[in-house]
């Protein structure tokens, strides 16, 4: 069963605190340069910027009607997804743990204007799903080509942040054959080799995970550049996670060596204040990909979808157009 609406709307509507505006304006603004090859570190400093190296904080584009699905999954579980249709490419965005299908109102629009079909879902126990039983969950990856089969996607192309980077890491090593690239951005891919382990435990010491929730995934410079849109991320992670929730397992042993198996382009985006995923550990997967670019987003932190909308989007749509001219 499905209906249309438009996103934020509804439960989403608060992120009306912000003033919208038109998808045509932001997608032309975000699409500017999007053809020119990107494999070094980004130099972008913001379109619209009013001086080099300056950014502005960016209003919640108007969101396009789309379509929403429950998706059943194994044990009892529903995925809630929303699908903006057309006939472009598809693209699934795979969510932070600290997200849900409802993180993306800055690349909806954006993508869908850049003639993208672009798809968003919550993963088991995630704004809008049912975690279902335990014992029957299956992983994350598993559901995610569930929902793939559902929506009746051949190829489509997959980008996952944070710990939707790490789910969207292990679809690619067990459906590579499906994925016309992947972007992993703000994520550590759940690489599981001890020195790397070692060097997160480093860089994340205690009392790191007790910090508040936004001093750990948003960079200095959003937190203090953007206080309404740092207070409209706080109610989407408000409402992320559901009493049911768990964390599901991994389908594979993602390793470096397992990297190494990767046929598709990769990209990988890191924003420069990552608490998480800096670049400098970020870039340790260069060597282990066969395909990769690397990019490094400005003034962000663990979110830089979020944070810094314009650059993220135009590094995401030019990736998934060079994507299509190479295969």
């Amino acid at each position: 069963m499905h209906t249309h609406r438009t996103p934020g709307q509804g439960k989403g509507a608060a992120l009306g605190r912000r003033a919208l505006v038109g998808g045509a304006a932001l997608a032309a603004l975000t699409s500017a340069g999007a053809g020119r090859a990107a494999a070094t570190p980004s130099s972008a400093s913001g379109a619209g910027s009013p001086a080099e190296g300056a950014w502005v904080p960016v209003p919640v584009p108007e969101q396009v009607p789309v379509t929403e699905h429950r998706v059943p999954v194994s044990g009892g579980g529903t995925l809630w997804c929303w699908d903006t249709g057309g006939r472009g490419r598809p693209v699934i965005l795979c969510h932070p743990g600290s997200g849900s299908g409802e993180s993306w109102p800055y690349q909806q629009p954006v993508l869908a204007g850049a003639g993208f079909r672009v798809i968003g879902y919550s993963r088991r126990g995630a704004y809008g799903s049912v975690a279902g039983s335990k014992t029957e969950a299956g992983t994350a990856s598993g559901d995610l080509n569930t929902l793939a089969d559902f929506l009746k996607l051949d190829r489509f192309h997959l980008s996952g942040s944070a710990a939707g980077g790490i789910v969207a890491v292990d679809y690619a090593l067990s459906y590579g054959e499906r994925l016309y690239g992947l972007t992993v951005s703000g994520s550590k891919a759940g690489v599981q080799d001890a020195e790397y382990a070692e060097l997160e435990e480093a860089i994340q010491p205690a009392p790191f995970g007790e910090m508040p929730v936004d001093f750990r995934e948003l960079g200095p410079s959003y937190r203090a550049g953007d206080r309404d849109g740092v207070a409209a991320w706080l109610e989407i992670n408000a409402r992320a996670r559901t009493s049911d929730a768990f964390p599901q397992s991994l389908t594979n042993t993602i390793t470096w060596d397992a990297l190494e198996s990767l046929a598709m382009p990769v990209q990988l985006i890191a924003g420069d204040g990552d608490l998480y995923s800096p670049p400098s550990m970020m870039r340790l997967h260069l060597p282990h990909l066969r395909h990769a670019e690397f990019q490094v987003v400005r003034e962000a932190g663990h979110n830089a979808h979020w944070e810094q909308s314009v650059q993220w989007n135009r590094l995401l749509s030019s990736f998934l157009r060079r994507c299509a001219n190479s295969r």
